[in-house]
C-alpha cells in the first residue's frame, strides 16, 4: 500500500488527533506507538524531506555506513523486533555476522537496514489502520496556526488541526564554519551539508579534499568518498583532532558514580578516569566504564548549574563524545588503515582562513601549539561539524515562526529548546499543554537524548502522557526511565 495523504486534510478531525512533525526515527516511533496505544486516535505524520520512516540518519547513507551500536541494543518495542526481522535477511549480514562470531545481537549491520525496518513498520501500520487513523503527509510544516486554533500550516497552504502537536524534527543541518559574509559560502566547491540531497560529485578523484570536523560525520564522509572511488588525500581539521573510538565487547563494570560526588565536570572526569584505569588493570575494556555512566548522565546533567554545564561543553564534551559515540570494529579498522596509509590526515588545530581559487578552495590550517600556517589546495571543502542545535538563530521557517511568537525558547547554551518533561516551554517559561518535543530538540533538559534507547524511552513516556491508561498511575519519571535503561546503551 502506498503511504500517502488521506481525505482528511483541511478538515477538523472527528476523533482525537495528534500531529507529529518529522518522520525520522523519533517521529515514526511516536506515530507507531500512539496508534498501538489508542484504537481511535488519528495521527498525522508530517515530513517534507521525502525520507518518510527513515529520516536523515537511516536514509542518507551508503552501504558502507554501519549502525554505531549492535542489533541487540536497538530493540524499541515494535513487532516484530529488529532481531526477528533481520533473522530472515542473513544473506545481507554475512560480514556483520562473521565479525560478531555469528551472534546477531552483537552484529553491527548496515545503517540502511534499520531504515528499511522502520519504513516497513510504518507501511504495515498504514495498511492495517487505514487513512482514517494514519495520514503521512509529504509537505513541510512552516508554522503553527494562530491560537486558539491548534494546528499546522503546510508550505503548500494546507492546514491541519489537532488536539496536540509533537515536534520530532531530529537533527538540524550543520552550521557553516565560515564567517557570515565569506564568499566561500556560495562557492560550489564548499559542501555546507554532506547529507544534503544533490550534493555534487567531485570531478577530480585524485585531488585533495578538506573536511572540517573529526567526529562521526567525518568518518561517514571519508568512507563514502573512498567507496565512491576518491583516491586523493583527505585532511580533517578540528580543534583537538579527536576521532571516535571503537566498540569492544567483553567484561562488565557496575554503576559507580555517586551523584553527590559528580557535582562538577572535573569531579566527573576524575571519577571516570579512575574507574577506567581500574577496569583496564583487570583486563576489562574501558568501554564498560562509559556504559556504566550512561544511565546516570541525565540526572548528573540536571544537577549541574548553567556554569558547570558550560564548562563541560567547552572542556569535557570533545573527550566524552570520542569515547561515547563509538565505531563498529570494522569501521574503526578502516579509519585506522586510512590514517596509517596516509590517505587521511587528522589536524589538531583550526582552519584560520579559506578562499576560492581556480575552481577549488585554498584552506589555511594552523596546527595546535604552532604559529605557522599550512595552505591546503582542495577541490572540495566539506562541513563535517555535525548537527546544528543553536535555535536562537536558526532560519528554518517553522522554528523561526515559533521563536518569533514565543512558543519556543532556545536554551542559552545553544543545545536546543527548553522543555519540561517533553512539554515545550515558551518564552514565559511555562510548559505547554498541547505542544511537545522529542529527541535532539530536548537536549537542554537531558543532554544525552540522541541515541535509540533514550529516544525510545522518551517516546514511551510521552505516549503514556498523551494517552493515559489506568496502569500509568505509577509511571516513572523520564529521568527514572533513563536510569532503568541499564548499562550498555
Amino acid at each position: 500500500m502506498e503511504i500517502g495523504a488521506g481525505p482528511y486534510l483541511n478538515e477538523a478531525p472527528a476523533a482525537r488527533s495528534i500531529i507529529v512533525i518529522g518522520a525520522g526515527f523519533s517521529g515514526t516511533l511516536a506515530a507507531l506507538k500512539l496508534l498501538a496505544r489508542d484504537a481511535t486516535l488519528h495521527v498525522q505524520l508530517v515530513e517534507g524531506s521525502g525520507r518518510v520512516g527513515r529520516g536523515l540518519a537511516y536514509g542518507a547513507c551508503s552501504p558502507g555506513h554501519l549502525l554505531n551500536v549492535p542489533v541487540g541494543r536497538l530493540e524499541v518495542g515494535l513487532t516484530p523486533g529488529l532481531g526477528q526481522w533481520l533473522a530472515g535477511r542473513h544473506d545481507e549480514l554475512g560480514v556483520a555476522l562473521e565479525e560478531s562470531a555469528g551472534s546477531l545481537a552483537d552484529a553491527f549491520v548496515p545503517r540502511a537496514l534499520f531504515g528499511d525496518y522502520l519504513e516497513e513498520r510504518l507501511r504495515v501500520a498504514a495498511s492495517a489502520v487505514g487513512p482514517s487513523r494514519l495520514e503521512v503527509i509529504r509537505s513541510e510544516a512552516v508554522s503553527l496556526l494562530e491560537l486558539p486554533r491548534q494546528g499546522v500550516l503546510l508550505r503548500d497552504g494546507r492546514e491541519l488541526l489537532a488536539d496536540a502537536i509533537i515536534l520530532a524534527t531530529g537533527n538540524m543541518p550543520p552550521k557553516a564554519p565560515l564567517p557570515p559574509r565569506s564568499p566561500v559560502r556560495d562557492d560550489p566547491a564548499f559542501i555546507a551539508d554532506p547529507w544534503s540531497p544533490g550534493t555534487p560529485d567531485d570531478p577530480d578523484r585524485d585531488a585533495c579534499i578538506v573536511l572540517v570536523g573529526t567526529g562521526l560525520t567525518m568518518v561517514d564522509t571519508v568512507l563514502r568518498l573512498r567507496d565512491d572511488g576518491h583516491r586523493g588525500p583527505i585532511h580533517a581539521v578540528s580543534r583537538r583532532g579527536l576521532t571516535p573510538l571503537e566498540h569492544r565487547f567483553g567484561g562488565a563494570w557496575p554503576p559507580f558514580l555517586e551523584l553527590d560526588a559528580t557535582r562538577s565536570p572535573l569531579a566527573l572526569m576524575r571519577s571516570v578516569r579512575a574507574a577506567a584505569a581500574a577496569a583496564m588493570a583487570r583486563g576489562i575494556p574501558w568501554q564498560r566504564v562509559i556504559d556504566a555512566v550512561r544511565p546516570s548522565t541525565s540526572r548528573i546533567w540536571t544537577g549541574w548549574s548553567r556554569a558547570e554545564r558550560r564548562r563541560f561543553l567547552r572542556h569535557v564534551r570533545p573527550y566524552w563524545d570520542a569515547h561515547r559515540h563509538r565505531l563498529a570494529p570494522r569501521i574503526a579498522d578502516r579509519l585506522q588503515a586510512a590514517l596509517r596509509g596516509g590517505d587521511l590526515t587528522i589536524w589538531s588545530g583550526g582552519m584560520v582562513g579559506c578562499r576560492s581559487q581556480g575552481g577549488g578552495i585554498e584552506v589555511d590550517v594552523r596546527a595546535r601549539g604552532q604559529s605557522g600556517l599550512r595552505t591546503l589546495r582542495a577541490s572540495r571543502l566539506i562541513n563535517c561539524t555535525g548537527p546544528r542545535s543553536d535555535f536562537a538563530s536558526l532560519g528554518m521557517p517553522l522554528f523561526a515562526s515559533l521563536r518569533r511568537r514565543g512558543l519556543v525558547h532556545p536554551d542559552e547554551l545553544g543545545l536546543g529548546i527548553e522543555t519540561s518533561d517533553c512539554a515545550v516551554c515558551g518564552r514565559d517559561g511555562c510548559p505547554s499543554t498541547w505542544l511537545f518535543a522529542l529527541g535532539p530538540l530536548t537536549r537542554p533538559a537531558w543532554w544525552e537524548i540522541t541515541a535509540v534507547p533514550e529516544i525510545a524511552a522518551q517516546v514511551d513516556h510521552l505516549v503514556a502522557v498523551l494517552v493515559p491508561a489506568e496502569a500509568d498511575r505509577d509511571h516513572p519519571s523520564l529521568a527514572r526511565s533513563f536510569v532503568d535503561l541499564g548499562a550498555g546503551i
